[in-house]
């Protein structure tokens, strides 16, 4: 098996992109990673859309140590194989892992841009990785992949850019957020607002970070990606005691059961690396992305100029973007008679299961990566 081939990219667009909200942002950055070799006809393209705390750095091992996020599924000899496709990885705008975001300095005052930072949408995502697109010469990728809010921007890279996607891959995903899941965001970004050290996101000028704000949204997002099944197997009514101690009630707040101190480690961990600006940035655009909003809440009318072909992969056991949610897109692209095929994996991880190892699920992708793969060396278009 060869080698994982990576290359790393500052990428500056001095042009402003215009956004959704009517106003235009620019110059900024994006942080880029690639993964294999770019063909001669440029055909074997495949970007990599991250979800909510993720960035480019989708596989290998970076010059901190750090595992790619999604190192078991990019690689040499793994589903989506760099020894055949050119991957690319991106930093989304507004994130806090290279590109340009909140934490950045605003070139006309030269402070960062905290709360004065535009609202971004996941079409103004997609917009800006056209641009780097161009920048490598990809004309049409092979396919745009990417699970949870990654496959909501592979939906919009589908109806936004019909010609230049061949594939669409959507895993644990969904066409737009239940009222739940808004909900669900909106008490994570209430818990960093309210915040004494947010300073309604100036913070970075009080040399604080919003540190209790920032535990308790990622306390919240983690009770969702995970099933109540999983949570049960790892943790149940454990309580957390020294080996060999005694299996009784301290009668106290402090930490009791297992669970609590992993809700607690996993919020202090991400406090210590995420942006309290950027998780509002990201969770907003979650909140807004409704392509049929303008197609009067029709799916299978916004779906219409599609031309990809479509995986869509849910698991059973994900409550946060249930099966029912993947079989609504299903469903509007058969009614165009677009192209689909559809896997439901019954997985006991929840939501988190498209991070995870399962052969089944594994199986899918590399299945339908090699047929992709067959495809390109045929010459033919996909």
């Amino acid at each position: 098996m060869s080698s994982l081939q990576t290359k790393l990219y500052s990428l500056e667009f001095t042009k402003a992109l215009p956004l959704q909200s009517g106003t235009h942002f620019g110059p900024y950055t994006l942080k880029v990673e690639t993964y294999g070799t770019l063909n001669a006809k440029k055909s074997n393209a495949v970007l990599i859309c991250h979800a909510l705390n993720a960035s480019h750095h989708v596989a290998g091992v970076n010059d901190s140590g750090q595992t790619g996020w999604w190192d078991n599924m990019v690689g040499p000899g793994k589903p989506v194989d760099t020894n055949h496709f050119f991957v690319i990885g991106i930093n989304n705008l507004g994130s806090c892992f290279g590109s340009t975001g909140p934490m950045s300095p605003d070139p006309a005052t030269g402070i960062p841009y905290g709360a004065s930072f535009p609202i971004l949408t996941v079409e103004d995502w997609v917009l800006s990785q056209s641009y780097v697109a161009d920048y490598f010469g990809v004309q049409k990728f092979a396919a745009v992949m990417g699970g949870s809010l990654g496959g909501m921007q592979a939906i919009a890279w589908g109806m936004m850019f019909p010609e230049r996607v061949g594939h669409c891959i959507v895993i644990a995903s969904s066409a737009n957020l239940s009222a739940q899941n808004i909900a669900f965001n909106e008490i994570a970004r209430n818990a960093i607002m309210s915040d004494p050290d947010f300073h309604q996101g100036n913070f970075y000028a009080h040399a604080v970070v919003p540190k209790s704000g920032l535990r308790v949204a990622r306390m919240i997002g983690h009770i969702t990606y995970l099933s109540n099944d999983d949570m049960a197997e790892k943790f149940g009514r454990v309580l957390r005691r020294p080996t060999g101690a005694k299996q009784d009630y301290q009668f106290s707040f402090d930490t009791e059961f297992e669970v609590e101190s992993y809700l607690r480690y996993q919020g202090d961990k991400f406090a210590d690396y995420f942006d309290a600006n950027t998780y509002l940035l990201i969770t907003r655009a979650l909140d807004y992305f409704d392509p049929a909003m303008d197609y009067e809440n029709d799916l299978s009318k916004a779906f219409a100029r599609i031309q990809a072909n479509f995986l869509v992969i849910s698991f059973s056991t994900d409550w946060r973007f249930a099966p029912q949610r993947s079989r609504e897109i299903v469903k509007a692209l058969l009614d165009n008679k677009h192209r689909v095929a559809y896997a439901e994996i019954d997985a006991p991880h929840g939501h988190d299961a498209f991070l995870l190892d399962d052969a089944r699920y594994m199986n899918v992708v590399r299945s339908y990566f090699e047929n992709i793969s067959l495809t390109l060396a045929k010459g033919a278009s996909t």
